[in-house]
Order: C-alpha cells, then sequence, then structure tokens
C-alpha cells in the first residue's frame, strides 16, 4: 500500500471518536454540532498535526516539502469546492451525503493507485 492512500486511510481510524460523535449528533438532528464537530476536527489536522510532523520529519531528516502531485493538487481544490457549496445551501439531504461518501471513495480508490514517486539517488 502506498503512502498516499495511508494518508486518506489513517485519519478515518485516528479520528474515529470525533467521527462517531458527529454522526450521532446528526442522527439527532443537531447539525450545526455535527458540522461543527467536522469542520474543528478539519482545523485541528491543519493548525496542529501537520506542523508537528513536518518538525518531526527535520529531527529525523526525512524531506518534507511542498511538492505535490497534480491529482492531490486537483482533490484538494475539488474538496473545497464541494464543501462550501454544501455548507452554502443551509441544508442537508440524504442525496448529498451519498454524493459526499461517494467522492470520498473515488478519492480513496485513485489514491491507491496513484504512482509512488521513488526517490532519486544523489551523489
Amino acid at each position: 500500500i502506498n503512502a498516499e492512500y495511508m494518508g486518506i486511510a489513517l485519519p478515518i481510524v485516528g479520528n474515529s471518536a470525533e467521527h462517531v460523535v458527529a454522526l450521532m449528533s446528526a442522527m439527532r438532528n443537531k447539525m450545526s454540532l455535527a458540522v461543527g464537530i467536522a469542520f474543528a476536527s478539519c482545523t485541528q489536522v491543519a493548525l496542529v498535526v501537520v506542523p508537528i510532523t513536518v518538525v518531526a520529519g527535520w529531527f529525523m531528516n526525512v524531506k518534507m516539502d511542498l511538492s505535490f502531485h497534480s491529482f492531490e493538487v486537483v482533490a484538494m481544490f475539488l474538496s473545497v469546492l464541494i464543501v462550501a457549496e454544501l455548507m452554502r445551501g443551509g441544508t442537508s439531504s440524504w442525496l448529498q451525503g451519498s454524493l459526499l461518501l461517494t467522492t470520498y471513495f473515488l478519492l480513496a480508490f485513485g489514491f491507491l493507485f496513484l504512482p509512488s514517486e521513488t526517490p532519486t539517488a544523489t551523489k
């Protein structure tokens, strides 16, 4: 399994408690709480986990740069557009939820078959 796919699968397991609380809130028709939990989780990863991972990579001499594959850039851009469009409406339906899940699984499938970059030998 390539590293890009693990970057998709690992957050699901790591944030499973937050996902359960968000799902339970959504089932009780408390959508503002469910959306707040989802956005807080994303913000936590963006502002805390990523910088700590980069600093840890520096100490372990692992190259961490912002050189992304074009598929990763397109996936991020489309993800932001889709979430912004869904949040703009203020309501949700089962169809929107199923489309989000389908999009997530398609992206995970794409990242599973994304070719890993082979490190180049330096002299």
